[in-house]
């Protein structure tokens, strides 16, 4: 049930962004697109402007608004400057405005670049990776995610009152992914990103998800990744082909437990028990699980 919520969603241009506002709108949110391009989008009303620019915020002065999802913010390969300025105080701007002028619930865009996997040499403290991992990262990408899961956490204790979930998302598949072979996985240098994954379909769900449920004041961090490995071959012969003598500083065990040979390389118990939520798409062949469309 979404009772007709009325929902912000900035980046509304971007890969996730643009699919999520038809999918929210398709489900009966009222959708408020925030884009600082162009974009096609009748189902809902768009807002030209940047969610770090307080001028630009006023347009959104006299509109109802009761859940966020902010999506925007510099990718992967930006520098330090960028990163800083927009992801970080950008976010802290924002969320300031919004938290004054009465917003109570927010699903925010984290990454599991946070947890340091963006660089080759990184190796997690343990497998699968928890969603409180701590932040291992010499990435600026993921550091400035960090730095939004922590201005979140202020912002949280400081208004009690709000409801603020963080999603730590995997790498995100198209429509046209393919799975990964063993000669894709051989050339894997950053394993524990791309190996974490989850489908664009389950990306949606989730925050669909979210989005409708009733706002329960507090703050969680959890993994949004696939539950299982972005794989055709089981996740511990995955790892020992892409990490090499590498993996034998892992504790691998849990993936010979019989059931999990193709778990992922993230926990994500937490997420489906916050959400009922159960990825629909099979990552070892990127089409839907028995049963799910």
């Amino acid at each position: 049930m979404n009772d007709n919520k009325t929902v912000l969603v900035t980046g509304a241009n971007g890969f996730i962004g643009s699919r999520l506002i038809a999918h929210l709108a398709a489900n009966g949110f009222n959708v408020l697109a925030l884009s600082r391009k162009d974009i096609d989008f009748s189902d809902g009303k768009v807002i030209f402007g940047d969610f770090a620019d307080l001028a630009d915020l006023r347009q959104l002065d006299d509109l109802e608004i009761d859940v966020v999802v902010h999506l925007a913010g510099v990718t992967g390969d930006a520098d330090e400057e960028s990163a800083m300025s927009v992801n970080v105080a950008g976010t802290s701007r924002f969320m300031r405005y919004m938290i004054d002028r009465g917003v109570k619930k927010y699903v925010i865009a984290s990454s599991i670049a946070v947890v340091g996997c963006l660089t080759a040499d990184f190796i997690p403290d343990s497998l699968p990776i928890a969603d409180d991992h701590r932040c291992n990262t010499s990435n600026i990408y993921g550091l400035s995610k960090y730095f939004i899961e922590e201005t979140s956490k202020y912002f949280q204790k400081l208004e009690p009152s709000i409801d603020v979930t963080l999603f730590r998302i995997g790498v995100v598949l198209s429509e046209q992914a393919i799975p990964a072979d063993r000669e894709k996985i051989e050339k894997m240098w950053r394993p524990f990103c791309t190996l974490g994954c989850i489908s664009i379909h389950d990306v949606l769900r989730a925050f669909n998800i979210s989005v409708g449920q009733k706002t329960n004041p507090g703050l969680e961090i959890m993994n949004l990744v696939s539950d299982t490995v972005y794989s055709t071959i089981p996740t511990k012969a995955a790892l020992n082909l892409a990490l090499g003598e590498r993996a034998n500083s892992l504790d691998l065990s849990y993936y010979e437990i019989p059931g999990n040979e193709f778990a992922g390389i993230y926990q994500s118990a937490k997420v489906e028990e916050a959400l009922s939520f159960k990825p629909q798409i099979d990552l070892k062949t990127m089409q839907p699980v028995d049963g799910s469309s």
